[in-house]
């Protein structure tokens, strides 16, 4: 039998909700208990996969497939397991689900209401996770903040659903923000306390409260917060700033968060063993070079939207024993010639992305790799990007593009062979899991050390096989391929590190085992500067 746990947020969104559960998930684990995660977003979209990454960041994807909130990137990163499309289910996939059996004429002429059928169905998706994951901790993260409307139903079935597996089977925690007022120069509780209200009045009493803050909570704090949520002390949890989310675990673990779960769910484990994520650390806070890396992406307003490739990189970095600053820079900045914040860079990333706004900026960014000898790593769009550059200004292909942008004289980069030929939302995607043959002789090789691989894909567009042999004799070599013969990573034959993917790496990338390609980046790099 499977527990469960429920977290919640309150107050502001943003307080790290996400990571709270990824941070307990990893406790769990290390404690020899196997943990997965379900997430739960109100919104109505089925999915992410449609949204602009301004709304909600970058759309993770899991292993079979699925688009997914980017909280599943930290669970993965934190918790170290293989997620599925199961992980996350939105307000859209539930009354999709509904409506689609009240047209069969499933529900036998009844009327299809909020309570009971909305909220069955939520229970229903929570109690297939258990059953499908065989996990011994389930961790289900509401999203958005007690008070939206549309969570309503969300928490009201979490309310149901420990009527019906008992107290001791289940267990809630809100995280909630205690503000820190300058002027009165003291952080405030009273925030909190109308949260957990607000949680009470729809019959849900939190059994943990984690308290986000700037500063660190005095005793007095947690004794105020204890009394007037009706909660032990040992249950207000402290969460302050730190430099890094990957210190959490550990602030968990000294604040015994996965003591007071294990006891008030009565779950016997073993004692945690920390020793790897503990070294984690101590290496963050011990490294020893500096690197300067430029993303060139145009949601880099919000770096949210390219949060898997950052933290791949910083993985690598910290593999290295190097501090990866990541320096976000705008394509359309270098669309308009302003080169010189190219000037400085150690290395550049031209990550993923779909549409035509600031692609030209992109393939500036590879150009300016190429005939500067930087290294450079492309990313699905970013490796299109530098295929489009090269057969420019290389292959003498005036005029080169891709079919998704429109009409243009040589399409380097085409549809994928077999599938219908529609731009925009409506065409079709290759996602998920694929296998890429890794060629000898490579610096893809090297990285990988292995023949073949395993990457996750979210691809709409590949090389055009009839311009292959131009671009191999411009320099281009093919390091990686599809068993049906798509190119998967190009690199230059001439330039100290220049690789492209048409997969997407950093979703795979890990704190503890960093994805190879971004650690050869960063190697590359560091060899660089050591001349």
């Amino acid at each position: 039998m499977s527990k469960f746990i429920f977290v919640t947020g309150g107050v502001v969104s943003s307080l790290g909700k996400g990571i709270t559960v990824a941070s307990l998930g990893r406790l769990l684990k290390s404690r020899g208990l196997k943990v997965s995660v379900l997430k739960f977003d109100p919104y109505l979209n089925v999915d992410p996969g449609t949204m602009s990454p301004f709304q909600h960041g970058e759309v993770f994807v899991t292993e079979d497939g699925g688009q997914t909130d980017l909280d599943l990137g930290h669970y993965e990163r934190f918790i170290d397991t293989n997620l599925t499309k199961d992980s996350n289910v939105t307000s859209g996939k539930i009354y999709w689900s509904i409506l689609s059996r009240e047209r069969r004429g499933g529900y036998n002429g009844g009327t299809v209401q909020v309570i009971p059928h909305v909220t069955n169905e939520i229970k229903t998706r929570i109690q297939s996770l258990a059953e499908n994951s065989g996990a011994d901790v389930i961790l289900v993260e509401i999203g958005g903040t007690v008070g939206d409307i549309e969570g309503l139903p969300f928490l009201e079935a979490i309310r149901q659903f420990r009527m019906d597996v008992g107290r001791e089977s289940s267990l809630f925690i809100h995280v909630t923000l205690i503000p820190y007022v300058a002027a009165a120069r003291e952080l405030k509780t009273k925030p909190t306390q109308h949260s957990v209200k607000e949680l009470r009045s729809i019959g849900i009493q939190p059994d943990v409260i984690v308290c986000r803050s700037e500063a660190p909570l005095t005793e007095d704090l947690r004794a105020k917060v204890a009394l007037f949520c009706n909660v032990e002390e040992k249950a207000v949890i402290p969460n302050p700033d730190v430099e890094s989310i990957y210190e959490v675990p550990l602030c968990f673990a000294e604040a015994r968060l996965d003591e007071i779960v294990l006891e008030k769910l009565n779950l016997p484990a073993g004692p945690a063993d920390l020793d790897s994520w503990r070294k984690l650390v101590n290496d963050i806070r011990n490294l020893r070079e500096k690197v300067v890396v430029g993303v060139v992406g145009k949601y880099v307003s919000l770096p949210d939207a390219y949060l898997s490739a950052a933290e791949a990189l910083r993985h690598a970095g910290i593999h290295q024993g190097t501090d990866v600053e990541v320096r976000w820079i705008e394509a359309e900045d270098l669309e308009k010639g302003r080169l010189e914040i190219l000037e400085d860079l150690d290395g550049i990333v031209v990550p993923g992305g779909f549409g035509r706004r600031g692609v030209e900026g992109k393939i500036t960014a590879a150009q300016y790799a190429r005939e500067h000898g930087i290294p450079f790593f492309g990313i699905s769009l970013g490796m299109q990007s530098a295929v489009i550059e090269l057969a420019r200004n290389v292959a003498q292909l005036e005029g080169a593009g891709s079919v998704e942008f429109g009409e243009c004289e040589h399409p380097v980069i085409s549809f994928i062979p077999g599938s219908p030929q529609v731009t925009g939302l409506d065409g079709s995607m290759r996602i998920g899991t694929y296998p890429c043959q890794i060629q000898p002789g490579t610096k893809s090789r090297i990285c990988y050390n292995e023949e073949l691989v395993q990457e996750r894909h979210r691809n709409r567009y590949v090389i055009n096989q009839q311009y292959l042999d131009r671009l191999v004799g411009a320099g281009m070599r093919v390091a990686g391929v599809s068993p049906e013969g798509l190119v998967e990573i190009i690199e230059l034959v001439d330039h100290p590190w220049f690789v492209g993917t048409l997969f997407h790496p950093e979703f795979k990338s890990r704190p503890t085992r960093p994805h190879p390609l971004f650690v050869g980046f960063i190697q590359a790099i560091m060899g660089k500067k050591k001349g």
